[in-house]
């Protein structure tokens, strides 16, 4: 695979589209985007730099919730 951050970015989205996966970019540092995308149960950060990339899995419980208050209570914890 190419060790070049932006050839192996463009690589990356290609995969994407072909796939047909849904992807955001973000830039959160001066030196490098991300490519945030979420599949089933999982969710996704791709960072890509000159130096090359790395990146994050979030596993999780895709459950559906209708008690709106422990979201609010989660929200507001990890708010302060």
């Amino acid at each position: 695979m190419n060790t070049d951050g932006l050839q192996r970015m463009l690589d990356f989205l290609v995969l994407l589209q072909e796939t047909g996966t849904q992807y955001r970019i973000d830039q959160y540092s001066p030196d490098a985007l991300t490519v945030s995308l979420s599949l089933v149960g999982h969710r996704i950060e791709v960072e890509f730099s000159v130096q090359g990339m790395q990146y994050s899995i979030f596993k999780g419980n895709e459950s559906v919730e209708l008690d709106e208050k422990p979201l609010l209570t989660l929200i507001r914890k990890l708010s302060q």
